[in-house]
């Protein structure tokens, strides 16, 4: 059995869900905490080592485990990306492009050990770490992307949203007329700008009205983006489980 969700709207709204309360979870922890880059990594991490373990011991797809792996891979991305950008002194340009460098050598490795690159039929434990693996370092490089655009080109928090929802809505268009870009391809370009989307509209919620933001609390928003990502979740659960009883 799959490990994984279908991939339908209702996975991509709770992903983007995941992703910005990801950048308002982490910030509070460094920022607001005031606990900084590295310990709120090291916190991360382990949330991430619980979580993981859960979801690879567990022999069917649970929602709870994969989610709460996603969004330990977004808070965990935030922290480990702000680290290298500020903390380290990389900056969004060379953090991005080593850590897209991570992106494709992981999926290349993938391929040449599997033979493919799964996304919606996981069942494998080679094939579900190198999927975990891949989304943390994704997830990681979408900080970055998002830092990157809405900080070093000017565009500001609102209108770098604009450009990652108008580049996932490309891909989404891309998806129903190539038809020889292989799925696969789609998947991975859409998850990975889905990072970035959630990290601007994060930060359009709590960095403060100087630097562009509606300076909105980052526990509240965090707490608040939660709620609705667990609401998503129980009705997905509550409509996958009454298919069955609507074809029978």
């Amino acid at each position: 059995m799959s490990k994984v969700p279908q991939i339908t709207l209702g996975f991509w709204l709770i992903k983007i869900l995941a992703t910005t309360v990801g950048e308002t979870g982490g910030d509070a922890f460094s920022m607001t905490l005031q606990l900084g880059y590295a310990v709120s990594s090291l916190i991360f991490l382990a949330f991430f080592a619980v979580t993981l373990t859960a979801q690879v011991s567990a022999r069917r797809y649970h929602p709870a485990f994969y989610w709460a792996v996603v969004v330990a891979t977004t808070t965990v991305g935030t922290t480990m990306s702000d680290y290298m950008d500020r903390t380290l002194g990389l900056g969004y340009v060379k953090s991005s492009l080593l850590l897209l460098t991570v992106v494709l050598v992981l999926l290349f490795i993938w391929h040449r050990s599997v033979g493919r690159i799964e996304f919606e039929r996981i069942t494998t434990r080679k094939e579900e770490i190198f999927y975990w693996v891949t989304i943390l370092a994704s997830n990681t490089l979408g900080t970055a992307l998002g830092d990157f655009v809405a900080s070093d080109t000017g565009l500001g928090f609102e209108r770098g949203a604009l450009v990652f929802g108008g580049l996932i809505a490309l891909v989404a268009i891309a998806h129903f007329t190539l038809k020889k870009i292989p799925a696969a391809v789609l998947f991975w370009a859409a998850y990975i700008l889905t990072r970035p989307l959630g990290a601007t509209l994060g930060d359009t919620l709590t960095k403060s009205h100087d630097e562009g933001g509606l300076g909105l609390g980052r526990i509240v928003s965090s707490l608040t983006i939660l709620a609705c990502m667990v609401i998503g979740i129980l009705w997905q659960v509550r409509r996958h489980r009454s298919a069955p009883a609507a074809q029978g």
